[in-house]
């Protein structure tokens, strides 16, 4: 593709990501509140996420296709977002250790020519096996986990810890590649491209 895409994301993994299948872009991270709403379902947050990222950076775009993308680790009631501490991280972890957890990355895809916009939200079912006290210490003292939602990367050393994975590793990490792709055809296709 020739086109020049804006990701409104910082995440190293993303962009990695958009560069394996070819994508053209540069990098504009949007700054927005990613609270959640009272009686807000971890796939509405997401995608509202997904959405307000991709509208913020899209104003100082006018004319350029924007993609927004946020991912949320779900276990029980509880969205689990980046822990920020090693002491959350480690709590996160044991929450996480032996059970199965979801994780939802969405997609908002806007297109800043024709005005128009569209979003998909991707799920995954994690397991891990259970976990020792050592073992997450040593995970969180690496700070690998503190700026990842849920507290780990599955591409990084908590890979390891991985029993079943049911769906795609990417929506994991953060960025379900063959969905945005399919997004951008639509999206080019509606342009008449």
């Amino acid at each position: 593709m020739t086109d020049q895409y804006v990701l409104a994301s910082s995440s190293p993994r993303r962009r990695e990501l958009m560069q394996q299948i070819g994508l053209s872009f540069i990098v504009d991270p949007a700054d927005i509140d990613e609270s959640r709403r009272r009686g807000e379902s971890p796939q509405a947050l997401v995608r509202r996420l997904a959405v307000s990222k991709a509208l913020t950076v899209a104003k100082r775009y006018s004319r350029r296709t924007v993609i927004g993308a946020d991912t949320i680790v779900v276990q029980g009631d509880a969205v689990l977002g980046k822990p920020g501490t090693e002491q959350r991280a480690a709590a996160m972890l044991a929450q996480l250790s032996g059970n199965s957890h979801d994780v939802y990355t969405a997609l908002a895809v806007w297109d800043g020519a024709k005005e128009r916009g569209l979003v998909r939200v991707a799920a995954a079912r994690v397991t891990f096996r259970t976990l020792t006290q050592d073992e997450i210490l040593t995970y969180v003292h690496t700070g690998e986990p503190l700026d990842k939602a849920g507290a780990y990367a599955i591409q990084g050393r908590a890979g390891e810890w991985v029993t079943r994975l049911v769906g795609d590793k990417e929506t994991v990490i953060g960025l379900p590649t063959a969905a945005l792709q399919t997004l951008l055809q639509h999206i080019a296709r509606s342009e008449g491209r």
